[in-house]
């Protein structure tokens, strides 16, 4: 079974960084999922039946937050005692919200005109603009360690990653 004091990063035998090589988190992922599946363990006592199921559970929940980049920083930051997303503190720079509220405001317009190549437009920005994001919450967690900006950073590419989301879908209501 597994070791569940273990971090995500320790449990899947990846290094704690935010840049992972995605091919290495599946692989080890898949190895593990084989060797604690449920019914690997079906025709043994239940007690490692039980075991086998949380350890497979825990096994799901650290590929799930180590796959999303989102998810990936916030755990890191939690790992150095970091709350990203702290209820008590929301503010983000006034020129990133006013950038999201006119594209907000320019989704709604193209969805309710039915416009699939302006929110298509939209969502490509929306989507750079995250890449670029999620570039500067890599260099700034696996390089500089500025916990307080990586952490700034990362409830942007957050936003940014529920608009691109948003637009996704109002790009899917104005199709065929």
């Amino acid at each position: 079974m597994i070791d569940f004091a273990r971090n995500h990063f320790e449990l899947l035998g990846l290094p704690a960084r935010y840049a992972i090589d995605v091919r290495a988190l599946e692989d080890a992922y898949r190895t593990l999922q084989r060797a604690v599946h449920p019914d690997r363990h079906a025709a043994s006592d239940d007690a490692t039946r039980r075991l086998s199921l949380q350890a497979a559970s825990r096994v799901n929940e650290a590929y799930r937050t180590l796959a999303d980049p989102v998810e990936r920083a916030r755990y890191l930051l939690s790992l150095k005692g970091v709350d990203a997303f702290d209820e008590s503190d929301t503010a983000l720079a006034f020129d990133f919200l006013e950038r999201q509220l006119d594209r907000r405001e320019r989704a709604e317009l193209a969805a309710t005109a039915r416009d699939e190549p302006a929110l298509e437009s939209l969502l490509g920005e929306v989507r750079r603009e995250a890449a670029a994001t999620e570039s500067v919450v890599a260099a700034l967690l696996d390089s500089q360690g500025a916990l307080p900006e990586a952490r700034e950073r990362l409830r942007e590419l957050k936003f940014l990653d529920r608009l691109a989301g948003d637009v996704d879908a109002m790009l899917a209501e104005a199709g065929p």
